[in-house]
């Protein structure tokens, strides 16, 4: 097993895609354990099949997915949307990795929720949250 380094060709993918003109390229025979956020789900895409993604949820793809970045469009969207101004689109043929939770996301989730960096500090599925922090000296 090797890692390399695998240039974008298109300007398009480089420039918008967020991860710029350089991704990780695996090559060779062995096992890889990639680290991703969330669910992950692997697609089969078919010949022209295509499949677009926020550009943060793409953990891996096989070399002969072509992908391009495309411009998510529509004033709603792009004011409202709160993911992004671009996809990236992937054509197969090939096999795809996605993930519901990419790390910059859980990050601002964790921000959002810590009381001491102005979140709420909810106390998910735990019904005696306020009266555990009134107890501790919080509230």
């Amino acid at each position: 097993m090797s890692i390399g380094i695998a240039f974008q060709k298109k300007l398009g993918a480089g420039l918008f895609g967020g991860e710029g003109f350089i991704m990780q390229k695996l090559e060779g025979d062995g096992q890889v354990y990639l680290h991703a956020g969330g669910t992950t789900i692997q697609r089969d895409l078919q010949m022209g099949e295509t499949l677009r993604v926020d550009t943060g949820c793409l953990v891996a793809m096989t070399q002969t997915i072509d992908y391009d970045i495309q411009f998510v469009g529509g004033i709603k969207n792009t004011l409202f949307g709160g993911e992004g101004l671009f996809f990236a689109q992937l054509r197969g043929p090939g096999h795809v990795w996605i993930q519901s939770l990419p790390f910059s996301r859980l990050a601002d989730n964790i921000i959002a929720a810590a009381p001491r960096a102005g979140g709420k500090g909810k106390e998910e599925g735990s019904i005696l949250g306020g009266l555990g922090r009134l107890l501790d000296g919080d509230n």
